[in-house]
């Protein structure tokens, strides 16, 4: 029996209403100090008929922060900002996962007063946002052996602060380039200790991160998101499909609630890794930022394949009722993308629910 996105389902101890799920996007509108906002109340809100949102990137610590304008969780005040916006989600029926996100080399002491750090002093590539504008990324200090579980212990520090702001659960950033992400690579990571090296080292740092996160808050709670063969800021992946079956055999010892990939291999590696995962696989299934945006017809591709969640990422901008619009096979609204990153509410709360805009 094929299954429906509008079919219900069991995600850990949440139960779906739908297999839609929001991914997530970076709107660079936290106020000072990586809070949140009323207006990201709103905006969650308006798209709560999603099956399950994930939130902006939230930094789990200040040298974690890449971007100007993103929230953190990693202060009291920083989780008390988040409560009415969870809050919100949930009033309307909602369900919410935050997506803790270290940046790792991919920042700019700019941004946060402190050098970046990385597996190894090897800078990315191309210019990183800074409070006075793009600028080219710094080589980052290279983590000595000792302070890497700091650095591991602070996706389960920001976990445990996520679910007292009132979220359901953590999604970590295990993509694009970012902090586990450079673990994961060949040409980011040029460790010798073991964190590096073969396989089985270059995926510890993600392992370890994921099962200090389960420790902390509850495998159910605890979801991974990753971009086999992704090559954002420079970084490269050897023996993708060889590495990420290690990683996949690892992640399933700890049972988190989902792991959710990135179309960014081909797509016979990406049903290997759905075979190769028991649990549940959420499927976003487009390039991020590339030029096609995710339609039914992709989700239903991929529902078809196997995946058991799918999830949009720019539909949801400017369609906060895109499940409502894709059940009924309503018109898709174009997002504004001059307004992704310029903040204010502007192309962030103003866009209408369908029967709102015709």
């Amino acid at each position: 029996m094929s299954q429906s996105l509008f079919d219900r389902y069991r995600l850990g101890d949440l139960r779906l209403p739908n297999r839609v799920v929001m991914a997530p996007m970076s709107r660079v509108r936290a106020a000072a100090g990586g809070l949140a906002t009323p207006s990201m109340a709103t905006y969650y809100a308006q798209r709560a008929t999603a099956g399950l949102i994930v939130s902006e990137g939230v930094q789990p610590s200040l040298v974690g922060q890449s971007n100007p304008g993103t929230p953190g969780l990693h202060t009291d005040e920083q989780v008390a900002s988040w409560r009415p916006v969870t809050a919100a989600v949930h009033a309307n029926g909602g369900r919410i996962f935050a997506q803790i996100m270290h940046g790792g080399r991919v920042s700019h002491p700019d941004t946060n007063g402190l050098r970046p750090v990385g597996p190894s002093a090897v800078a990315a590539t191309g210019e990183v946002f800074t409070p006075t504008g793009p600028q080219p990324v710094p080589v980052p200090r290279a983590l000595e052996t000792a302070e890497v579980p700091e650095h591991v212990e602070s996706y389960a520090s920001a976990a445990r602060r996520a679910v007292d702001a009132g979220f359901d659960g953590v999604e970590l950033h295990g993509a694009n380039g970012y902090l586990i992400s450079q673990f994961l690579s060949s040409n980011a990571n040029l460790r010798t200790d073991r964190y590096g090296g073969s396989l089985a080292n270059r995926v510890r740092f993600a392992v370890d991160a994921t099962a200090a996160t389960v420790d902390a808050v509850g495998a159910a709670r605890t979801g991974i998101r990753l971009s086999p063969g992704g090559a954002f800021w420079g970084v490269e992946e050897r023996d993708v499909p060889e590495l990420y079956t290690v990683l996949l055999r690892e992640l399933a010892r700890l049972e988190p609630a989902y792991v959710h990939l990135e179309a960014t291999a081909d797509e016979d590696v990406l049903v290997a890794l759905r075979r190769a995962w028991p649990g549940t696989l959420i499927m976003n299934p487009v390039l991020p930022m590339g030029p096609k945006r995710a339609g039914r017809p992709d989700a239903d591709r991929w529902l078809g394949l196997g995946a058991d969640l799918i999830s949009f990422g720019r539909a949801f901008i400017a369609n906060p009722d895109l499940v409502e619009r894709m059940r009924a096979g309503l018109p898709i609204a174009p997002e504004d993308e001059a307004t992704y990153f310029q903040g204010g509410d502007a192309g962030y709360v103003t866009y209408a629910s369908y029967q709102h805009a015709s």
